[in-house]
């Protein structure tokens, strides 16, 4: 199944596309976004970035049509400088950029692929990498980890509030054979507050899925080099999907704001429309952010919002 992308009209909206402006989908999955921002351009360039080799080459036949106008690089999001330079094989000097787009998001593709290990709806390896060559999977983490650490990680990774007695059960049930044993062993013992949108292993998932993946680590130093790889007046969207993440993007936005680097452009975040969420559900936690890249004669403090 090809991945719905989110905000796809806003995207678009935000991102200014100039059809002769060279652009990078930092975070591509199977190229949903990557699409629409493909065929708006003329004598421009896209850059694709994804670390998942499978998603990579689903997108690379969407982008077929493209041509020479889009390039495709299998690496991790934090190596944008390296995209822009041209340090990566493949990439070429298409920097700087005229709009840079993160999707923090995991794709359907990653969800609906049971071997892949990122959903517990079926009985599936502990696995949950998005690059096949990481060395970390979450059966490493769920049957290896000390107690105290994998209570450490609910809580610090994904706010897990009953993130002791979920590692005391996991430690107990071990060895935890597959995702679906997981989700019963921490449903079994997760106290339930008030309605249950969630199921109760939603949150020990997303903190064993952002460990593997080194996500916050990504994420970090995404947000710290972006900025020298777009052209003034570039354009710099990230969507994110739970609440540390946006918090992560907020605070590096406000700060290179007040750095005078950037100028934040959305007052508050855009999150899609009740139509939206109904067409695709896996939409309805999402966050978009926005920034411009100020030339050096309008740097100065730019302010900080929500």
């Amino acid at each position: 199944m090809l991945h719905t992308p989110v905000l796809a009209a806003e995207v678009i909206e935000w991102l200014r596309i100039r059809p002769e402006g060279t652009y990078v989908d930092a975070t591509a999955g199977t190229g949903g976004h990557a699409v629409e921002i493909a065929r708006r351009l003329t004598a421009g360039r896209l850059v694709v970035l994804d670390r998942d080799p499978q998603a990579l080459e689903i997108a690379r036949e969407r982008l077929k049509p493209y041509g020479g106008k889009v390039v495709l690089v299998h690496a991790e999001f934090s190596r944008i400088e390296e995209a822009a330079s041209g340090a990566l094989a493949g990439a070429a000097a298409a920097g700087p950029y005229d709009g840079v787009l993160a999707d923090l998001g995991v794709s359907s593709l990653e969800l609906d692929s049971p071997e892949r290990g990122f959903s517990f709806r079926w009985a599936a390896p502990l696995d949950m990498r998005m690059n096949p060559d990481l060395p970390l999977t979450a059966d490493e983490i769920v049957n290896r980890w000390s107690e105290r650490d994998l209570a450490d990680l609910l809580y610090q990774k994904a706010e897990e509030r009953d993130s002791r007695r979920i590692a005391r059960a996991i430690v107990r049930a071990r060895p935890i054979r597959d995702t679906e044993h997981l989700a019963t062993v921490v449903a079994g013992v997760r106290k339930a507050r008030g309605r249950q949108r969630l199921h109760p292993a939603t949150k020990t998932f997303l903190a064993l899925r952002i460990a593997v993946n080194r996500e916050e680590e990504e994420l970090e130093q995404f947000l710290s080099r972006t900025p020298a790889t777009l052209n003034p007046g570039g354009r710099w969207i990230v969507l994110s999907y739970h609440s540390l993440e946006d918090r992560r993007v907020k605070h590096a936005f406000q700060r290179l704001a007040r750095e005078g680097s950037v100028r934040v452009l959305t007052k508050r975040v855009i999150q899609p429309t009740a139509e939206e969420i109904e067409g695709n559900p896996r939409a309805r936690s999402a966050k978009m952010r926005v920034a411009e890249k100020l030339a050096p004669a309008e740097s100065g403090p730019t302010g900080s919002w929500s």
